[in-house]
Formats: structure tokens, C-alpha cells, sequence
């Protein structure tokens, strides 16, 4: 699987979150109403939309349990937070180095993606996780959970040490 390492600078996000777990999963819930909304963002700044999950700690994958809970958030990309919805909150994502994968295919075949990120590609890197939320950008090929929908899978990552 391709990936290429890149420095993200600080974005400005707004949307809705949840309180989750693997077990308990409720994105789709998270995804109807923040899209049912989504046009009330004033100042978007561009197309593409951020799937985040913000979790505890870095424990939450050495100490791995699908009932872990976690936050996931449902955002848009915009210039300012001027004239935030109601219902909807600030998010800002912090610079930093990810390393960034190309997920093709329907959310059922994510665990796939996700077993080759966490179970090959990074033991083998020079890289370790580093304490950041973790997300996927929808942009214009991604389609929902069509065969041929494409994400781009965002790890936050650091040197090893």
C-alpha cells in the first residue's frame, strides 16, 4: 500500500462530534446530522470533509479494546470561526507530521486498511504514533460505501525514539 509523509499545517474545522466506541458505533447518526447541517457553515474553505477521532491517549492502541471509547467528530474546513451553527462546535487541528494512506473501497473493508497501517507498515517504519487525532479526508472521489470510493487515511506520526 502507497503512502507518502507529509507536515500538515494548523486547519480550522467546524462540525459535530460523538462519544463512541468501535462496539458502540454511531457514525453514521454523526455523519446524517452533521450533513443535514453542513450548509449553515459560513466561511467553508474548500470541498473536502474531515472524518476526526480524537482518543485518550496513545494507550488506546497498545492497550487495544473495540469498546474503548473515543471521540469522533464530522467537519468542514473553514477560513474563520465567525458565525458558528447552533449545534455545532470550533475544532482545530494542530500541525503536525502524518503519515497518509489511500483507502479504496466501501467502510466495511476499512479494518483491512487499518490492520495493514497499525500491524505492518508502522512497526516496520521509522515512525511511532504520536498523540494527535487521527482522520480521513473526504474529498471528491469518495462515495459513500461504493466499491470504488476513495479516502485518504491520515496517521499522526513522529520519529522514533
Amino acid at each position: 500500500m502507497q503512502h507518502r509523509i507529509e507536515t500538515l499545517p494548523e486547519t480550522k474545522l467546524i462540525g459535530m462530534r460523538m462519544h463512541m466506541s468501535l462496539v458502540d458505533n454511531k457514525t453514521s447518526i454523526l455523519w446524517k446530522n452533521f450533513m443535514t447541517n453542513r450548509k449553515a457553515i459560513k466561511n467553508i474553505a474548500g470541498s473536502s470533509l474531515f472524518s476526526i477521532q480524537v482518543y485518550d491517549s496513545i494507550t488506546y492502541f497498545t492497550n487495544f479494546n473495540p469498546k474503548n471509547p473515543f471521540t469522533k467528530w464530522a467537519t468542514a474546513e473553514v477560513d474563520s470561526f465567525n458565525d458558528i451553527p447552533e449545534g455545532m462546535e470550533q475544532f482545530i487541528l494542530q500541525e503536525g507530521l502524518y503519515a497518509v494512506f489511500n483507502h479504496i473501497g466501501p467502510a466495511s473493508d476499512f479494518p483491512k486498511t487499518a490492520q495493514y497501517i497499525y500491524s505492518v507498515w508502522l512497526p516496520n517504519s521509522e515512525y511511532e504514533l504520536d498523540n494527535k487525532p487521527h482522520f480521513e479526508l473526504l474529498g471528491e472521489k469518495y462515495k459513500n460505501n461504493a466499491p470504488d470510493s476513495e479516502e485518504e487515511v491520515w496517521i499522526p506520526i513522529k520519529p522514533r525514539s
